[in-house]
């Protein structure tokens, strides 16, 4: 009778199984979503789509969330959707660009979330322009932009170090 009093007491006591222990585990895990946040608050670089090659300068400030507006050589695209092609743009009988108005009133018009809100009530637009475009086709969006309400305009380049 002892002996089964005794089996039953360390039976008892090996059933009590360690648990896994969760602090080690949840430091990784915190770790993790401090360097997720910290990298992926704003971006401070915009990339450049391969078509397009932006002319070299010295950047003295970081790009802002704004309305993007590509002009590659064979189309221009307002937040990534066509509007015109660039052909169209060198013949000189157009001032403004109609289709560039329309495609910045839908902007307005069509607010999802806080941070669309954020870049269209900015009233900023950043042209990424390839550097074969001509200057008088730029003319002509940029005046588009003003003339929609858009002052702030600027133009991407790609940063090149500094020479001292």
């Amino acid at each position: 009778m002892r002996n089964s009093r005794r089996i039953r007491r360390m039976g008892r006591s090996r059933k009590k199984l360690t648990g896994l222990n969760l602090t080690p585990l949840m430091d990784v895990f915190t770790i993790l979503v401090f360097f997720l946040l910290f990298h992926s608050s704003g971006s401070d670089i915009m990339e450049a789509p391969k078509q397009i090659k932006l002319p070299d300068s010295v950047v003295e400030t970081k790009p802002r969330e704004t309305v993007v507006i590509m002009v590659s050589p064979e189309v221009v695209l307002v937040q990534g959707e066509p509007v015109i092609g660039t052909p169209e743009l060198l013949e000189d009988r157009i001032r403004t660009v109609a289709e560039i108005r329309e495609r910045l009133k839908q902007l307005e018009l069509s607010i999802i979330g806080i941070s669309t809100k954020t870049v269209v009530a900015s009233k900023e637009v950043t042209i990424l322009a390839d550097k074969t475009i001509p200057f008088k086709v730029l003319k002509k969006i940029m005046s588009t932009c003003t003339g929609s309400g858009y002052g702030r305009i600027s133009l991407a380049v790609i940063q090149k170090a500094v020479e001292t």
